[in-house]
């Protein structure tokens, strides 16, 4: 009986060479899904994966304002750019980005504005209503348009403490019993506001009684960080001596009063204290204020000090830069040196 003959050599590994061509060639399941009409097996549409991608790295949330980027274009919103740095001040380091290590500062990064005008095009939620928005239309929504927005009484100023939806208001106005209230109980809600409206109108008036007097200087200064050369440094400012009424003066200033570890707080705050330099042969009574400088960026709210110089008392209590926040805090601590404006008065005697 005649023998089969079965397939070649050949033929086998050419066989077996096309199925090992084809089990490459296999799409994983995931590229499969990716490239499928419609994208319905996409896990997340586009907002929620630019939302991903555009974010800051450091808080992982879009940007609110202004976008940095390191060398190796990471992203940082400018809070945390800010916070990045002012830690980085505060520890005595280089700041770094927290993905790559490579140095940033306000020269080694940039602002990457396609980010900033991208994030805004991207869809945001109203807090209210959850209406779907561009993020550069939602504020606007949120404090004019939205009908879900929390609004106060217009009777407030008479101590109606309502507030509720901005769709609530007529009805809720219309049976509001405070306008029906007697003198009496609405000057005891008018008696609060006047209270602290009485508070800004008195600083008001000292400085306007304050800018009668005859001796009155300002000086632009600039506060320099530096180092203690004690075991354990500690960062303090000070300006470079400048001349008020003939006289010498600096200006120091520390953060958080000099706790331990400064760098370790979410709040913190800038004090300082007015020394004298020079010798005098009687006291000097002054008032002094201390103002966002001409290249400042951050906002102070005026605060009037007073104290008698002389040769026993030659420098002032550490008092309180009032800024507004911590954000605007970090802001002067990142920047290479801190601008104020100093307003001198002296006390005629």
């Amino acid at each position: 009986m005649a023998e089969v003959a079965g397939p070649s050599l050949e033929v086998r590994d050419e066989n077996q060479a096309i199925a090992d061509e084809d089990r490459e060639n296999i799409e994983p399941e995931k590229k499969k899904a990716k490239t499928e009409k419609g994208g319905k097996h996409l896990p997340y549409n586009l907002e929620e994966r630019l939302n991903g991608i555009l974010c800051c790295t450091v808080c992982l949330d879009l940007p609110r304002s202004a976008v940095y980027q390191c060398i190796n274009g990471h992203l940082m919103c400018a809070g945390c750019f800010s916070h990045l740095l002012a830690d980085a001040r505060l520890k005595d380091e280089t700041a770094t980005c927290p993905n790559c290590r490579c140095e940033i500062s306000k020269t080694h990064c940039s602002r990457n504005l396609a980010v900033e005008k991208a994030v805004c095009e991207l869809p945001s939620e109203c807090q209210y209503c959850a209406k779907q928005l561009p993020r550069c239309k939602l504020e606007q929504h949120e404090s004019e348009l939205c009908i879900e927005r929390i609004t106060a009484c217009k009777y407030l100023r008479i101590g109606c403490p309502w507030k509720g939806p901005f769709h609530e208001l007529f009805l809720h106005e219309q049976s509001c019993l405070h306008p029906k209230k007697s003198g009496d109980e609405i000057m005891e809600a008018l008696k609060q506001i006047d209270e602290s409206r009485a508070r800004e109108t008195m600083l008001f008036d000292s400085i306007f009684n304050l800018l009668s007097f005859e001796k009155i200087t300002f000086s632009d200064l600039q506060l320099r960080p530096y180092r203690t050369d004690d075991f354990i440094t500690k960062l303090f400012y000070e300006t470079s001596r400048f001349t008020a009424f003939n006289l010498q003066w600096v200006i120091k200033a520390r953060v958080n009063d000099d706790i331990k570890n400064p760098h370790q707080t979410m709040r913190r705050m800038l004090s300082y204290q007015l020394v004298l330099k020079s010798k005098i042969q009687a006291p000097i009574d002054m008032y002094f204020i201390a103002l966002q400088g001409p290249y400042g960026e951050t906002k102070v709210r005026p605060i009037i000090y007073r104290h008698e110089f002389s040769d026993d008392s030659p420098e002032t209590d550490y008092h309180i830069l009032p800024v507004i926040n911590s954000m605007e805090c970090n802001k002067m601590l990142a920047a290479k040196t801190v601008n104020v404006r100093l307003i001198l008065f002296q006390v005629q005697k």
